[in-house]
């Protein structure tokens, strides 16, 4: 941990407080903006860059002991007989999340709908059901309303992140599809988008989504996910690494060196929003061995008290039904519930050398600031591989959903989750129709989402059946952040709670922003550097395999 070195990754300078010139960049991805909308989606925040800060130059000398008069070329500060007069130089931050592009795309999609003659539609567009595609329609909805996904791919030059070399991945295709379809949902003016293209893309690489069968909703989020996030894998060269065996005695470190790991391999928009880790722990109870312990059921079961701890990443928890359940952390119980692995499932022990009877326990250990519940309610019956739903009516909280108690670790930002969107399936196996439910990022209401019609908003999302119900099957919530923030001004000046989500990009180069490491009330700016930063030029980027280069960067266009 102490050893990491501190990296500038992207080296892409965005400059707040001073006018950027007009370049007439065309965002072809996304189709041309007209003019007069064009500065809305120009020089946007790059997440992970350095960003500067405007501040005044007796400031600045004072801090840092210099200027940065090298770089005026590259500002339209206009007359320079006014320069003279009031020079100013730029205080250098380095961004540890999300925020910038969040806020930038917010006032984007506000100016552009506030300057269309239509009414806004923004993110309450439909989508054509092209036969049998609901299935797509529900998910796609549930993902466009994940705000800072969204958020990414509209104000974000993800292009720059796309991994032509991996083969696991699309080369850019599904997720530059993906792209064009949100910018139809967010920046259109039309009721609904027909959504052809990204199936096209979408059948071109996954033939399980060939025709217009009726298909699973979770199926094509858990590929789409995948697919997003190895076109977007910021690794290029991915390393081997044996994970080791731990004996539970040191959990945190062990989960921060196993998380570790994976980001040597797996670094994404997908990892920093979607992905936490799970603790599975396996003992052995050989029988013939004589330490006697206590079963899942109470019963005495010997075993060499061997133990085995592993730390593997999730992107959404598969949550079980059972006649016992009948809430949302019922399910989540009978999930980390402790199994006993016999017959054919017997674990091989190392130190007993054969194959024995074991007991497992998966724990969630590290949870993601967006987490996705999938339902378990289709099942295969063993005789004949028919399929069956499972109808039992499931209670979910809508507001503040505290998992403080099933994490387990002790680190990390309070559990705390609100439901932002839900994909239902209506009827049975046979004769099922998907739709979804979500809320809208503009006016806080949730929307019905019904392939091409939308309807809302919901006044009470209770007359909805939102809240509990047999149709729930996917969950999005996301993990809010109590930040103080305040309103008004002057005498009127007010503090207030505000409910976030913050999203950090996570880099080999800054355990800080680990989750393992984050607490309370984290401070949105990290790693602030002035000129004490040294560089050299066989300083590799983790994010990227490009030389760090020396100076101050460049003005992203």
């Amino acid at each position: 941990m102490g050893n990491c070195k501190s990296s500038n990754t992207d080296n892409v300078v965005v400059v707040q407080g001073s006018p950027i010139r007009n370049h007439e960049r065309q965002w072809s991805d996304r189709g041309r903006v007209p003019a007069n909308n064009r500065s809305t989606l120009q020089s946007m925040a790059r997440v992970g860059s350095r960003v500067f800060k405007q501040t005044s130059m007796d400031a600045d000398i004072e801090a840092a002991g210099t200027s940065h008069s090298q770089n005026d070329d590259v500002f339209d500060i206009g007359n320079k007989q006014q320069q003279q007069v009031k020079r100013t130089t730029l205080t250098e931050h380095k961004a540890s999340t999300y925020e910038h592009v969040h806020e930038m795309v917010q006032e984007s999609i506000d100016s552009i709908h506030h300057q269309q003659t239509s009414k806004a539609k923004a993110g309450r567009v439909g989508l054509t059901n092209l036969g049998n595609t609901c299935f797509m329609n529900s998910s796609l909805q549930c993902l466009s309303n994940t705000i800072p996904l969204s958020d990414y791919v509209l104000g974000y030059d993800y292009r720059s992140e796309i991994n032509h070399d991996n083969f696991l991945g699309t080369q850019g295709q599904l997720v530059s599809s993906y792209a064009e379809l949100i910018k139809h949902l967010w920046l259109g003016s039309n009721s609904y988008y027909n959504p052809s293209s990204f199936k096209n893309i979408l059948s071109k690489f996954a033939p399980q989504f060939e025709g217009y069968e009726q298909q699973d909703s979770q199926e094509l989020l858990s590929y789409l996910l995948d697919g997003i996030h190895e076109d977007l894998n910021r690794v290029k060269k991915k390393p081997y690494i044996e994970e080791k065996d731990c004996d539970g005695t040191n959990d945190e470190g062990d989960a921060i060196t196993s998380w570790s790991n994976y980001l040597q391999r797996n670094q994404s928009i997908i990892v920093d929003m979607f992905q936490g880790q799970l603790r599975s722990t396996i003992t052995c109870r050989n029988q013939q061995c004589k330490q006697q312990s206590s079963g899942i059921d109470g019963s005495s079961l010997y075993g060499c008290g061997h133990i085995n701890v592993k730390f593997d990443p999730f992107m959404y928890l598969s949550l079980p039904i059972s006649d016992n359940c009948n809430t949302l952390d019922d399910c989540l119980d009978l999930y980390c519930e402790e199994e006993l692995l016999v017959g054919d499932e017997q674990w091989y022990c190392p130190k007993c050398k054969t194959h024995v009877d074991a007991t497992k326990k998966i724990d969630l250990f590290m949870l993601p600031p967006i987490l996705i519940i999938h339902l378990k309610r289709f099942k295969v019956s063993s005789y004949g591989g028919n399929r069956s739903k499972i109808t039992k009516s499931i209670q979910y909280p809508l507001n503040d959903w505290n998992l403080s108690k099933q994490k387990k670790s002790s680190s990390g930002i309070y559990p705390l989750y609100d439901c932002y969107a839900i994909s239902q399936h209506h009827g049975s196996v046979g004769y099922g129709h998907y739709t979804a439910h979500a809320k809208n990022r503009f006016d806080g209401m949730w929307y019905n989402f019904n392939d091409s019609i939308v309807n809302g908003p919901v006044v009470n999302p209770r007359s909805e059946g939102l809240g509990s119900g047999s149709s729930a099957y996917c969950l999005f919530y996301n993990r809010v952040e109590r930040v103080d923030s305040y309103r008004g001004g002057g005498g009127n000046r007010k503090k207030c709670i505000e409910k976030k989500t913050v999203i950090r990009r996570q880099s080999i180069s800054r355990p800080e922003l680990w989750p393992h490491l984050q607490r309370e009330k984290v401070t949105e700016w990290k790693s602030v550097r002035i000129n004490d930063y040294v560089w050299n030029e066989d300083d590799s980027d983790d994010d990227n395999e490009e030389k760090i280069q020396i100076g101050l960067g460049r003005v992203t266009e």
